[in-house]
């Protein structure tokens, strides 16, 4: 299966899910995460604001923001995205193709080491990723290396394989539920 017919079909099974099934793994996946190391040792965290039938982050960022930790969100000027620091996970708007984005444009998050959430489509237990064909990730990541990466999906977003290139920048860890 090539990537767009990948993409195809878990975008059909993420709109078929209801919102009681998207709260209960958003919140099991919100338990994962703050059992993860990757999360624990983090002082800063670059999330992002849930789009459609995306994991419900906005809970795990405020539990980010209550334990001490500096939270960032991704805004996009053009082609490039930029992670800008929020304190108040409400000061936010429909940015780039509706998702939402802080209506501030500062502070620009400048945490070389801070753990990265990925979103995605599809994943492999070996970190592989399908994004949703932007590249904002994976031109962020090859601009800023050494950020820890984790990703939060549903089970049926883990695929056994999936077609990469080159740019592709694989998930340092995966959880899902």
């Amino acid at each position: 299966m090539n990537k767009k017919e990948l993409r195809q079909q878990i975008r059909q099974r993420k709109r078929e899910m209801t919102e009681e099934q998207i709260q209960a793994a958003s919140e099991e996946l919100g338990k994962l995460l703050s059992e993860n190391p990757l999360y624990r040792q983090a002082k800063t965290v670059y999330g992002y604001l849930p789009y459609n039938q995306e994991v419900r982050t906005v809970p795990m960022l405020q539990r980010a923001l209550d334990e001490g930790k500096r939270v960032a969100v991704p805004k996009c000027y053009g082609d490039e995205m930029r992670f800008i620091y929020l304190e108040d996970l409400s000061r936010v708007e429909k940015g780039y193709c509706g998702i939402p984005e802080p209506v501030a444009d500062g502070p620009v998050a400048d945490d070389p080491t801070a753990l990265v959430l990925m979103p995605g489509l599809a994943f492999t237990a070996q970190g592989q990723r399908i994004g949703y064909g932007g590249g904002f990730y994976d031109k962020f990541l090859a601009a800023e290396p050494n950020h820890p990466t984790l990703a939060l999906c549903y089970s049926f977003q883990m695929v056994d394989e999936i077609p990469t290139e080159e740019f592709d920048k694989p998930v340092d860890c995966v959880l899902w539920a």
